[in-house]
């Protein structure tokens, strides 16, 4: 692996094919980028290494994956291009068996249950999806740690750091992970170019039970989407009307939504303003939906 660097390969994998943008194929050139993807696992607390196992989802060229095996760690890549898979076994192929590539659609097939870390630059079409997965292998086997370059705007939505600015899917993301956004990358680090500039992003877990107790993920997860699908509206008007997907929460019709946003409205949930029906839902604060959703699904009263 001595003599490979990241151009190199990108070029030798371009002689073979010419990129399909419908599976997201810009791929990185820019060394400070992806030395700065390791750096930033060391930075959170867990460094790369002999004990390491990272998933890569899109290894492609395998210019980022050069750079994870060259730290020492296992690395699995999750691949669906067959071109990109017998290209990555050609470079690597000397590897003493530190690369195992999984050929299929990362977000279909199983992927490794003992990985340490998921490091990846992933391809922008299927970002919120693969983040969704991501979510539930965590939920079952938890990461150390998990760096992406995403899309800068997806990485704003991600983070949820700027007042106004909270979103489904950074909801989502805050239920398991605080979301660290670092250096925007142009698209001249990639080859070929998007048309986008792209961020790196740091997901870090965290236990949200132990600052705001009990959760109710799938409601909560129902009921933000719901609302944020009008974010102009007040709550009241939003939470009027249950959502489409009620029924995949088992026990729960329109009858007991109504009965149970009555009582809600009649009995404020702790922790909340007694006028927080009034909000919209880009002004209330992450730990505000948790209750809301947790006193919208405890409801057991006549309906």
């Amino acid at each position: 692996m001595e003599d490979l660097d990241s151009r190199l390969l990108v070029d030798l994998l371009r002689d073979r094919i010419i990129p399909d943008r419908s599976l997201g194929q810009h791929f990185l050139l820019d060394k400070s980028v992806i030395s700065r993807s390791v750096e930033l696992a060391d930075e959170a607390g867990f460094p790369l290494g002999e004990s390491a196992h990272v998933i890569e989802v899109g290894p492609g060229p395998g210019s980022l994956t050069l750079e994870l095996l060259r730290s020492g760690a296992t690395v699995t890549g999750l691949e669906i291009d067959v071109e990109a898979i017998a290209h990555l076994n050609r470079v690597f192929g000397d590897g003493s068996g530190k690369l195992a590539i999984i050929e299929g659609d990362a977000l279909k097939i199983k992927w490794p249950e003992k990985a340490s870390h998921l490091i990846a630059n992933l391809p922008y079409q299927i970002s919120s999806p693969i983040l969704e997965k991501i979510q539930q292998h965590h939920a079952k086997n938890p990461f150390d740690v998990v760096v992406l370059l995403v899309q800068d705007e997806f990485a704003e939505r991600m983070s949820m750091d700027h007042f106004g600015s909270l979103s489904t899917l950074g909801l989502s993301l805050w239920l398991d992970f605080d979301v660290k956004l670092d250096r925007k990358v142009p698209g001249g680090a990639f080859s070929p170019a998007p048309r986008v500039n792209s961020r790196l992003v740091v997901l870090n877990p965290v236990n949200r039970l132990e600052e705001v107790g009990t959760i109710d993920r799938k409601m909560f997860k129902i009921i933000t989407k719901h609302c944020f699908a009008s974010r102009r509206k007040k709550l009241r008007s939003l939470l009027a009307k249950p959502p489409r997907r009620l029924s995949r929460v088992k026990g729960w019709h329109k009858a007991r939504w109504n009965a149970a946003m009555n009582h809600i409205y009649e009995n404020t949930p702790e922790g909340l303003d007694s006028e927080w029906f009034e909000e919209r839902p880009d002004v209330m604060e992450p730990e505000e939906w948790v209750m809301i959703a947790n006193a919208i699904s405890s409801f057991e009263g006549d309906f």
